[in-house]
């Protein structure tokens, strides 16, 4: 079994008006994983996934994807502590 870590992603592109953030709930929980994630004023979705190293991985390369309407063009991952329960969207920020 895989080490349990925890990531923020900051994602950049057309993620706004595409479904992103729902796509990112619904990847998030269909894969065990915990956290949030949001729409940023700039433009951009973040978020933070904690789970199986397995997992969160696996999140990554489906962010790098998104879902059909959006272009990615980056995404950030960075080293995290905050850890939640459950999966929520949260407010822009």
């Amino acid at each position: 079994m895989s080490a349990k870590r925890t990531v923020r992603l900051r994602i950049e592109g057309r993620v706004q008006g595409v479904g992103y953030r729902m796509f990112v709930e619904r990847t998030a929980t269909a894969l065990g994983l915990d956290g949030w994630v949001r729409n940023r004023r700039d433009g951009g979705v973040e978020a933070v996934v904690s789970g199986v190293s397995d997992a969160i991985d696996e999140i990554i390369a489906r962010c790098k994807v998104g879902p059909p309407a959006a272009r990615v063009d980056r995404v950030e991952v960075l080293p995290e502590d905050e850890v939640v329960a459950g999966f929520s969207v949260r407010p822009t920020v």
